[in-house]
């Protein structure tokens, strides 16, 4: 270790050490190139020496105990829509769910993309409709079984929000229709044409809409800038405003929120 660094722990060799964890995002791009914090280091180099001295250190744990608190770090960050003039809001909703879905691939069994989506779609629907117009739960109440008839009931409409549409969704959009409404599933891009599949097997192909997500979303905001680029990322920036809100009211995790970047 020199006197502005730390030998051996440059960005390379950091996202080595964190990728054998199953690491792919970046910690830090000057990895231990930095004079921050220097002190900090040396006093932790100097517990761990008179804590060797003391009694033999399995350094594989106090490695693994580190690579515990990156993916601590990680996980109560919060996600990130930036929105850029250049692009479409479909490509930056992109890049914002594929952050989800590698935080998923991190800590398996969490479904955040799934949750994003569905609060997302709770988003909108609060900013169009009336207060009190349909019921809002928390996706772990949406994932359990229940019997409500889908995510949202709005009149005769019902909205099933899915990264995974399925049979039993299948089955449950069937008992909507019996029961007189129009299901509509909404979901992403790449899972649209399973919806539309699963629909045609069951014969229910022109009873059901599928939606995607980004669709869903950038036909509102577009619509309510009256199509002004200037005004939409005011727009964008009102449904993510009221997604955290939900998000606060409704889930326990904090890193689910977004932070709203405009360029």
């Amino acid at each position: 270790m020199g006197g502005t660094s730390i030998a051996g722990l440059g960005g390379s060799n950091l996202k080595k050490i964190l990728k054998e964890y199953g690491f792919t995002r970046t910690l830090a791009s000057e990895g231990g190139r930095t004079s921050r914090d220097m002190g900090l280091m040396i006093k932790y180099l100097e517990f761990l020496n008179a804590w060797q001295a003391a009694e033999v250190i399995n350094f594989n744990d106090v490695e693994s105990f580190w690579a515990e608190q990156v993916r601590d770090y990680f996980n109560n960050l919060p996600f990130t829509l930036t929105a850029d003039p250049s692009r479409t809001i479909g490509a930056s909703l992109d890049e914002l769910f594929e952050q989800a879905r590698k935080r998923q691939i991190e800590n398996p069994g969490t479904q955040y993309l799934g949750t994003m989506l569905q609060h997302l779609v709770a988003a909108k629907l609060s900013l169009i409709l009336p207060p009190g117009k349909f019921e809002i739960h928390g996706a772990s109440v949406a994932d359990s079984p229940t019997d409500r008839s889908g995510d949202f009931a709005i009149s005769n409409t019902i909205l099933h929000c899915t990264t995974a549409p399925g049979e039993p969704l299948i089955q449950k959009c069937k008992m909507n229709i019996h029961a007189g409404c129009l299901p509509v599933i909404i979901t992403i891009f790449n899972r649209v044409r399973t919806a539309l599949d699963l629909a045609a097997d069951a014969d229910l192909s022109r009873r059901i809409e599928v939606w995607v997500i980004q669709q869903f979303l950038s036909t509102n905001i577009n619509e309510h800038s009256l199509f002004d680029g200037t005004a939409r990322n005011a727009k964008l920036a009102e449904i993510i405003g009221k997604y955290n809100a939900i998000i606060d009211e409704k889930e326990t995790d904090p890193s689910l929120r977004i932070e709203f970047e405009a360029k």
